[in-house]
């Protein structure tokens, strides 16, 4: 575990693309999506918050922190972003660091923190984000703290949608992440890619 940095699980999206259920509690091996991402980030990290819109009770079971989005009208993953660096200013001031994951990435590198980290202090980076088989991955990402204010302008004020446009505007370090049998930052978006998460899983350890 890497002390100082909190984590933001997102789950706060519409899921169109699997028929508006809850991408994150459809199983995969016996185990949810969002037990399998916890499972990975839990022992990189300190306090872990997980922002999801709708009823908190449904993921009462996993013992989580349940924030929806702090921008109202389903504003995209910045939304998200800001939603874990607000809770994390409020409830875990130790901590400097934030990391955002998707909760329909089972695949989550276990060195995903301490390899964004790297980045950021190798390369004098102010963000960092993870890179696989040449794409980019701006939902996966290592934000500090403290621009929690900028970035809310950025979604209020100046109605910035897309990570990449505001990261834009920063020292963005990308970090390349190995995928040779199993891309780390493969998402379930519909119901056949949970079909083909079952074929990977037994390549991806």
């Amino acid at each position: 575990m890497i002390s100082g940095v909190s984590a933001v699980l997102l789950a706060g999206g519409q899921a169109r693309r699997m028929g508006g259920v809850d991408k994150c509690l459809q199983l995969l091996g016996g185990k949810t999506l969002l037990a399998r991402v916890l499972e990975r980030i839990e022992p990189q990290v300190g306090p872990i918050l997980l922002n999801a819109n709708g009823e908190r009770e449904r993921f009462e079971s996993y013992g989580l922190p349940v924030v929806a989005d702090v921008v109202s009208g389903y504003a995209g993953p910045l939304a998200g972003i800001l939603t874990g660096l607000r809770w994390t200013i409020e409830n875990a001031d130790t901590c400097k660091w934030m990391v955002s994951v998707p909760t329909d990435a089972p695949f989550i590198p276990t060195d995903l923190v301490s390899s964004l980290m790297a980045g950021i202090e190798e390369n004098g980076g102010e963000i960092a984000c993870a890179v696989s088989r040449g794409r980019t991955h701006p939902v996966v990402g290592i934000w500090p703290v403290a621009l929690a204010e900028a970035l809310e302008r950025a979604l209020v004020d100046e109605d910035i949608r897309k990570i990449d446009h505001w990261t834009a505007l920063y020292r963005l370090v990308e970090v390349e992440f190995p995928a040779d049998n199993v891309d780390p930052f493969f998402n379930a978006n519909r119901l056949e890619d949970l079909a083909e998460a079952e074929r990977l899983l037994p390549l991806k350890r």
